[in-house]
């Protein structure tokens, strides 16, 4: 996992004490938050109480304060479930992990158990984003009352799967609104599309009111992605394998994913160059058209050693789209490793991530060829189609991270796309990501401030701390896409409090449709920030006029408009019990009429741009009402 975080929480109140604080937060400004807590023409302030936020993610501390209530009374993480822990008690027809229940169980335990990332700090850091709480707003998180669910989750399809729907459960059996946030990708889990088995789960707890939010990936300043349209039996995709460096990561080699367009095959080799680009070896074609099979092995070059392992499916279930996976250990030579792919047909996309000891691993190194080598046919990387699973499941919101904007005296900083963060589309061009949320503080060299796990065995530094209950906890300045994503998940926990019908679709749709734009937006385009910038606010206040309209609905007598005032979209509601009127009559004061707009039901949305400011009547049938255009 990338550690590029972002965050914020810092708690002031009973049996706690301020050590220090030096940054302040200006994501919650940014994204629109504290409009809505204080409750700016709208019927209340809005917090996330009665909703439920998910987390799967590693490296929890559920002593941390901020986790508590805005008093520092009572704790607001519901259940856990460390699938690592063992001894304890599982999920009910579940035969692994432990399940911990209530303040006194969690509060005896204390945090997660020893996992892959070992004692981590990224699930308190994202969790306290999305809904950390406390007396100082500087510092609190998006949704600081809602309550909190988390997994430590084995990294696997099944784990994740069985984590979302003990979520699911739990969030049912106290009937109210679940949203998940997954602030973690990986190349390799599904398919590149957007389809697999985490999907069609995901898809199946979509349609039964459960919002996923994502964050979109940490590669947007690596080529790790490369593509070829193959044409012909003699066209050959070459390129080079870049490899992370050793002293940078605890990396074994490179995991290289690749797909072709369904119905196809293609066929791969590497070849072993040495320090003057003169060829070693070069292995055999794999086909994915001849079986699907798995290999771990390798081959002994001079006094070295080449490991490699290859698995193959030549006809994916979800997509009928052939698929590989080759992983290549890092050499201890000065070698150069080529990756060569040959087919007749189809649109081919591979992606070179890290990968790590422990088995995982989520960010680019580059497809790489100098100008001599593209000169002779070979082919670098690209930026693109960065979005890996489950950013690219079609029912997540998918999260791009930018930089905080503030006010420092009469100067504002940030506001710019975090460089990390990644491209899309999907490679079936899908928009995504959706939306953009802070992710890096307002200059480059600084993170968003958020809670540290108390028990991480990690060398982060505090950038702030406090005293509770006797004991220092942290607080520290992360970057990433993993800090982005969950403020959008607090900011859907807003919009549930403020309205719990709300589908997972109409959530999506308002977000985007409310999303504002800057220069940076305009600059950067969709690949980068989907729709533009999460405004909390304007969400919040969409998501009220949702409920409006179907109170509307059942108690019109007379024709409704909405918004009003309106600038450029109008949705009409007649009664329902109104004869069919197939045109809608938009006039001036003086009786001209200016549109007339054909309806294909009793309610419709309808483009008013071209409408000057000022006072119209809006006439249907023998229904009419007035209507504000402002500008």
């Amino acid at each position: 996992m990338k550690a590029k975080l972002f965050i914020m929480s810092l708690l002031v109140g009973i049996s706690i004490q301020v050590v220090h604080s030096q940054q302040l937060n200006a994501s919650v400004g940014d994204g629109r938050v504290d409009s809505v807590w204080s409750g700016i023409n709208l019927p209340q302030g809005y917090t996330g109480k009665g909703v439920i936020i998910g987390f799967t993610d590693w490296g929890f501390d559920y002593t941390h304060p901020v986790f508590y209530d805005t008093n520092l009374l009572n704790l607001r993480i519901l259940a856990a479930w460390d699938q690592f822990r063992n001894g304890g008690t599982p999920p009910a027809n579940v035969n692994y992990g432990s399940v911990l229940s209530g303040e006194t169980e969690l509060l005896n335990y204390q945090s997660d158990t020893f996992n892959v990332y070992e004692y981590a700090y990224h699930g308190t850091h994202v969790a306290s984003i999305a809904a950390g709480a406390g007396a100082d707003n500087k510092y609190r998180g998006v949704a600081f009352e809602a309550e909190l669910l988390m997994v430590t989750f084995l990294v696997d399809e099944q784990a994740v799967i069985d984590a979302f729907q003990w979520m699911y459960d739990l969030a049912r059996s106290q009937g109210k609104r679940l949203v998940i946030n997954m602030s973690w990708g990986l190349y390799y889990v599904g398919n590149m599309d957007g389809t697999g088995k985490v999907a069609q789960f995901m898809d199946s707890l979509s349609q039964k009111g459960v919002i996923f939010v994502t964050s979109a990936g940490n590669n947007g300043e690596e080529n790790f992605h490369i593509e070829r349209n193959f044409s012909q039996q003699t066209d050959t995709l070459k390129t080079f394998i870049e490899f992370s460096p050793l002293t940078q990561v605890a990396s074994w080699g490179q995991s290289i994913s690749m797909t072709n367009s369904k119905n196809t095959s293609f066929a791969f080799t590497v070849e072993v160059m040495d320090n003057n680009w003169n060829s070693l070896y070069q292995t055999d074609f794999f086909n994915t058209n001849n079986v699907d099979n798995q290999i771990d092995t390798f081959v002994i070059i001079g006094t070295d050693t080449l490991f490699f392992k290859v698995e193959t499916d030549s006809c994916n279930i979800y997509n009928q789209s052939p698929n590989a996976r080759l992983r290549v250990k890092k050499p201890t030579a000065n070698w150069h490793i080529a990756l060569k792919v040959v087919a007749t047909s189809g649109e081919f996309h591979a992606w070179n991530v890290a990968e790590l000891s422990n088995g995982v691993g989520n960010w680019g190194n580059d497809f790489s060829a100098s100008a001599a080598w593209q000169s002779q046919g070979w082919s670098a990387g690209d930026r693109r189609c960065g979005i890996g699973a489950p950013a690219n499941i079609d029912c997540t919101i998918s999260v791009a991270a930018h930089q905080a904007r503030t006010k420092i005296g009469p100067t504002t900083l940030g506001g710019s796309i975090a460089p990390f963060s990644s491209y899309g589309p999907t490679i079936d061009r899908r928009q995504k990501p959706e939306i953009s949320a802070p992710g890096q503080g307002f200059r480059d060299s600084r993170g968003i401030t958020a809670a540290l796990s108390s028990f991480t065995n990690a060398a982060i530094g505090k950038t702030d701390s406090c005293i509770f209950n006797g004991k220092i906890y942290g607080f520290t300045e992360l970057s990433g896409t993993s800090m982005s994503s969950p403020f959008v998940a607090g900011v859907v926990a807003l919009m549930l409090e403020a309205n719990p019908t709300l589908s997972p679709a109409q959530i999506k749709q308002i977000i985007t449709e409310t999303a504002y734009h800057d220069q940076y937006t305009e600059y950067y385009g969709t690949e980068r920030f989907g729709y533009g910038k999460i405004n909390a606010y304007a969400a919040v206040k969409k998501a009220i006029e949702y409920t409006n309209i179907e109170k509307i609905k059942s108690q019109l007598s007379d024709i409704y408009a909405f918004p009003n005032p309106a600038k450029d979209k109008l949705t009409i509601i007649l009664p329902q019990n109104a004869n069919y009127c197939q045109n809608v009559q938009i006039i001036d004061l003086y009786g001209k009429v200016l549109k007339i707009i054909s309806l294909d039901n009793n309610s419709t949305t309808i483009d008013i741009s071209d409408l000057a400011a000022g006072m119209y009547i809006v006439k249907a049938n023998n229904y009419v009402c007035k209507l504000s255009v402002c500008k």
